[in-house]
């Protein structure tokens, strides 16, 4: 297949462009700087969203898009300017690959379009699976209901849309390092309460999911990117501990989060519980259903 990717350059991105490679198809990566890169015999590097890019005329027939692109949500104090980055970022890629698709003569199969947990809000006692239709009403269920909404025109094109809403995705890259720093200085433990759900995967399942949402031809909306077993961040924290050999035992209490951090402190005192219902009756194995393993083959040689 001839598969396009956003964001084909971060840290998802890359892994799934190996694995799709490996698997014999050929991967167009969407970038602002195509300069910067090297096309292969089974990568080529498109411009686009910059003035004097005009993807759809360089793009063969694209049989799978895959959007990524969007800015990190844990690079920097979430000051209103830093929020409307947030948004704009994920509205202005998903708007980009709506473009394309429109206008090119033969349209993808499948757009699979990234989101978030964040869609169900903040909760220490529900369980969310892709059922849960109303999203919550903090900055981050609002700017995840949003993406979803415009992801969603595809389906007017005839394109078969599906977003999957990923939890923290645990891997060499991303969040898991910054996790590992207090416990490396012998100074882990509960964050806030420590009673605040995490709904985890492992970045190998991440891949695998988007794979099954290009594949699966039935699934369509909604696919929670999380492992079977969310943990709270108290129990997330102690295993992480035993992985690193390092103690759990100093708490960082909210107030002092949220002074160092401001807004974007929910990251770390907030949470939801949330299961992936769909992919599981999709018949997919996850490689990683446990913490320890899914820590243990990333933390440790």
């Amino acid at each position: 297949m001839n598969i396009a990717i956003t964001g084909g350059t971060g840290f998802v991105g890359q892994k799934l462009t190996r694995e799709l490679i490996e698997e014999g198809h050929h991967v167009y990566i969407l970038t602002r700087s195509p300069e910067k890169y090297h096309d292969t015999d089974h990568t080529t590097y498109i411009g686009w969203l910059m003035d004097g890019y005009s993807p759809w005329l360089e793009l063969p027939q694209i049989d799978a898009f895959v959007n990524l692109a969007g800015e990190s949500l844990n690079s920097g104090r979430w000051t209103e300017d830093k929020k409307r980055s947030i948004m704009n970022s994920r509205i202005d890629a998903t708007e980009g690959v709506l473009e394309i698709i429109e206008k090119s003569h033969v349209k993808p199969n499948v757009l699979v379009n990234a989101s978030a947990v964040g869609f169900y809000g903040k909760s220490k006692t529900k369980t969310f699976t892709e059922e849960t239709t109303e999203p919550g009403n903090d900055f981050l269920a609002n700017v995840v209901a949003e993406w979803e909404k415009r992801a969603s025109k595809a389906a007017n094109l005839g394109v078969r849309t599906a977003f999957i809403r990923f939890g923290i995705i645990l891997g060499e890259e991303g969040a898991l390092p910054k996790m590992v720093i207090p416990y490396r200085l012998m100074a882990g433990g509960n964050l806030g309460t420590g009673e605040q759900w995490m709904s985890w995967v492992h970045v190998e399942d991440v891949v695998g999911l988007i794979k099954l949402a290009v594949k699966e031809k039935s699934i369509e909306g909604p696919l929670n990117g999380t492992a079977p077993h969310p943990k709270r961040n108290k129990d997330f924290g102690q295993t992480l501990g035993e992985v690193l050999n390092r103690p759990h035992w100093l708490p960082a209490p909210a107030f002092a989060l949220k002074a160092a951090l401001g807004d974007m402190s929910t990251l770390l005192l907030d949470g939801q519980s949330v299961v992936p219902k769909k992919a599981t009756e999709y018949g997919y194995a996850f490689k990683y259903p446990e913490l320890k393993p899914a820590l243990q083959s990333i933390l440790t040689d």
